[in-house]
């Protein structure tokens, strides 16, 4: 089969050949059809996550089909269409996971991370890991629901909002288009937050019943006129746009964090105690999560944007997700 794979720390991308590799006792093998590029797989080809073995393949949105079943698995079977996420699977021993708390696993497993993900043709993974997706979902379209999708969806059905509450939506972005749609469709109010006029038409299109411009107002100020936010969701790493939303939030209400930055927040306890204001972040989720998510999407018709490219152009592909000019997420696809 075909793969993409780094091989040290920064190197590149490297197209090789490799054997089909065998599912083992509770695993199962799934043809890979599509594969998201996600800007998380950065943290494979920079090297960034502590203890990372190479060569590695990334890729943590993958859809396809149950391709072979290993020992001992029992709820999957050959020729289901199937996804995997950035959650790989989990101990099922440790506090957390005893608790039924499996996403906080002490020894998760990450897909493209801990083992090798879905760059490639076929890839074996966990039985647990695995999610059924819809019949009417394509395999393209489905990948990205598999991490950017999930993340957004998740959190804002776990959040504090109900129907009818005004949610906020930093970022029009991979997750924040997202965001905008899964919120609509929830019935939120929903208030589309970017950066200049020109992406209003989009924060409409998506969904949106009002959209703030941050280069012409304050969007804490526009929130407040609003009535508050119930939930803010911030989909942006950008530090400064989100600790610019805390004033902005109602009293009792949430500044949800989903866009992962390296920069620490500015908010002060007077902006969190007087509003009795709540900051939290949110992980993705594990595969019923993922379930969850392409059931109501395919329900709701919430889609990602995506642009394809063959797994042979992976490196194009990465390189228009990581400078930023895809629209919105850049998906892997196998061919026929």
């Amino acid at each position: 089969m075909k793969a993409v794979q780094v091989s040290k720390a920064g190197g590149d991308f490297e197209i090789v050949d490799r054997s089909i590799p065998e599912p083992g006792r509770g695993q199962v093998r799934i043809k890979v059809e599509a594969c998201g590029i996600c800007h998380s797989d950065a943290l494979v080809k920079e090297g960034m996550w502590p203890g990372l073995q190479y060569p590695r393949v990334p890729g943590h949105e993958i859809a396809g089909r149950i391709d072979k079943v290993g020992a001992d698995v029992m709820l999957w079977k050959t020729g289901q269409r199937v996804g995997v996420g950035w959650h790989g699977g989990h101990c099922f021993v440790c506090d957390p996971c005893r608790r039924g708390d499996f996403v906080h696993c002490q020894n998760q497993k990450i897909t493209g991370i801990t083992f090798d993900g879905g760059y490639q043709e076929y890839v074996v993974v966990p039985a647990e890991a695995v999610a059924l997706i819809p019949d009417d979902l394509p395999a393209a379209e489905a990948a990205p629901l598999m991490c950017a999708g999930i993340t957004v969806f998740n959190a804002l059905r776990h959040s504090i909002a109900q129907a009818g509450d005004l949610v906020a939506v930093q970022g029009l972005g991979g997750l924040g288009h997202l965001g905008i749609q899964y919120a609509r469709q929830m019935g939120f109010r929903t208030v589309a937050i970017g950066r200049g006029p020109d992406k209003q038409p989009l924060a409409t299109k998506l969904g949106a019943h009002d959209y703030i411009d941050t280069n012409s107002v304050a969007p804490a100020e526009a929130l407040q006129k609003l009535g508050g936010a119930r939930v803010a969701l911030a989909t942006a790493p950008d530090s400064k746009s989100i600790s610019a939303l805390i004033d902005g939030i109602a009293p009792y209400g949430e500044l949800l964090v989903v866009g992962a930055g390296f920069e620490p927040l500015t908010i002060t306890p007077l902006q969190l105690i007087p509003g009795s204001r709540v900051v939290k972040g949110w992980a993705s989720g594990t595969a019923k999560d993922s379930e969850d998510t392409l059931r109501f999407s395919s329900l709701s018709g919430v889609r990602p944007m995506i642009e394809k490219y063959p797994l042979e152009k992976a490196a194009a592909g990465y390189q228009q997700m990581i400078t930023g000019k895809a629209r919105f997420r850049v998906v892997l696809t196998m061919g026929s």
